[in-house]
């Protein structure tokens, strides 16, 4: 078999390429992906303004990174690879800062510690767009159906011709942060926080921001590749018991998690409560609006929740909802101005900061919301309610068979019910299968673009009632 008869092992999803270390994330396929992106750069005449690399904490990231450096050296592109493991915040804002032509961070994100990721992001530090990745990938099918091996050039050659700097990407980045937020007045704040950074890239951050003498402790901040103690370092319900009992055996104000590579926030309340993603989105939205006083467009993908679309109302700021994924959402927040745009998986970004996820800053706005009002965050939440009314949240994932994604899929295509839980109810397509009921709640199926899970979202106005739509969309499914 001739490598044109081969299935491309290389596919980028949502956000950037991820796959399992060893199985498909190899040396020989990222230096194929760097290949194809350096030509990209050349194309595009991007490549003259250098490229920045940053990696997470996962096993080989580090390596991976420099075997991309390598490849994109022998193509003479110039590199600034990051010292040490960073945030994916931080690497975008580099791009921006330092006026690349893009970027690259070997992460997998919140993914399971078998898995590893090539994400790239484009000169604003967003991530990539579609159209961009589609010329990325039919460079990296040339390259890999050539049979060609990429050139690469040692380190030591690249750094004596000016092609590799090792740079300390993160004090530009913390130092930016401190102009959005008035860090003297939020560290004369009464709370305290406990942090969960999952033994990820964020871990120190928030000391760095809030100072040594700010009462604040760290759970899982040394490097550990396998993410013990969790299914993976998602900042979700399921994977923060840790943090949940600590902030109730020490009594702190607030907990706050960081995934992977740091661009997703977990919100735990002061009783021990996991803040869902939708309720955490929807407090920064007013937050903004009512404290900032801040005006402009909220973007949200289907996946986040309708009280966004009433404090939209409620303020008078237009509402605009895009398919899952920061690269859909990063366009929109460009266009309109916009003071927040943010999905269901903890991803919020904001005005006046590069266009990327950003689980630092969400972190810091969510204090100042505190510290502002001087309320708890159940109180914040009561308070949310008082506009919105009550909305209760739940994800499921399943296991998703790739053989048996196709029947799936068709089931749901011909799934198209005037009625569910015996209420009308609207389906639609734009990212899933969507079915909305006339008081705002809704249930959504959708195959994950990160992952081989099926999950299937609900949002109502109590939790039995997410529960009932829950096992109505597994039905759906036929899973």
């Amino acid at each position: 078999m001739n490598a044109k008869d081969k299935v491309i092992p290389i596919k980028f999803g949502t956000d950037g390429w991820r796959d399992l270390i060893a199985r498909n994330f190899t040396f020989d396929n990222v230096a194929i992906c760097a290949a194809g992106y350096a030509r990209y750069l050349k194309e595009t005449g991007a490549a003259g303004r250098g490229i920045v690399i940053g990696y997470d904490t996962r096993f080989l990231s580090a390596d991976f990174a420099l075997e991309t450096a390598m490849v994109l050296n022998a193509a003479g592109i110039r590199v600034s690879l990051s010292r040490e493991a960073v945030p994916t915040p931080t690497v975008s804002f580099s791009s921006l800062k330092r006026n690349a032509g893009g970027a690259v961070v070997i992460t997998a994100s919140h993914n399971p510690g078998h898995w590893n990721g090539f994400k790239i992001k484009s000169a604003s530090g967003s991530s990539a767009p579609p159209e961009e990745v589609a010329v990325i990938e039919k460079h990296i099918r040339a390259i890999y159906e050539s049979g060609m091996t990429p050139e690469r050039l040692s380190p030591d050659k690249a750094a004596a011709q000016g092609l590799l700097e090792r740079v300390d990407l993160a004090p530009p980045y913390l130092e930016n942060l401190g102009t959005l937020v008035d860090l003297t007045k939020l560290r004369q704040s009464d709370n305290t926080i406990m942090l969960d950074s999952m033994h990820g890239a964020g871990a120190g951050y928030f000391r760095r921001l809030l100072g040594e003498d700010y009462p604040m402790t760290e759970i899982k901040g040394e490097i550990n590749p396998a993410f013990p103690g969790m299914q993976q370092p998602e900042p979700i319900d399921g994977n923060l018991t840790e943090l949940k009992a600590a902030v109730v055996r020490q009594g702190v104000n607030v907990g706050l998690a960081t995934d992977g590579d740091a661009d997703r926030l977990g919100v735990v309340d002061e009783r021990g409560n996991f803040v869902t993603q939708l309720q955490v989105m929807s407090l920064l939205a007013m937050y903004l609006l009512e404290v900032r006083g801040q005006r402009g467009a909220i973007i949200k993908t289907i996946t986040t929740s309708a009280m966004l679309n009433k404090l939209a109302g409620l303020y008078g700021v237009p509402i605009f909802e895009t398919a899952v994924g920061f690269k859909n959402i990063a366009p929109l927040m460009e266009r309109e101005n916009a003071i927040i745009g943010g999905e269901e998986s903890g991803g919020y970004g904001f005005r006046n900061h590069v266009l990327e996820r950003d689980a630092m800053l969400a972190g810091l706005y969510f204090l100042d919301f505190m510290a502002a009002t001087g309320k708890t965050p159940s109180e914040l939440l009561a308070d949310l309610y008082s506009k919105v009314d009550h909305h209760d949240y739940n994800r499921i994932d399943i296991g998703f068979d790739e053989a048996a994604r196709q029947a799936v899929m068709d089931r749901l295509l011909k799934a198209d019910p005037d009625r569910l839980d015996d209420r009308a109810v609207v389906k639609d397509t734009i990212d899933g299968f969507r079915f909305t009921f006339e008081d705002g709640a809704w249930l959504l199926i959708r195959a994950s673009g990160t992952e081989p899970l099926l999950r299937i979202y609900a949002e109502a106005d109590s939790m039995a009632r997410v529960n009932r739509l829950l096992e109505l969309g597994k039905q759906l499914a036929g899973v």
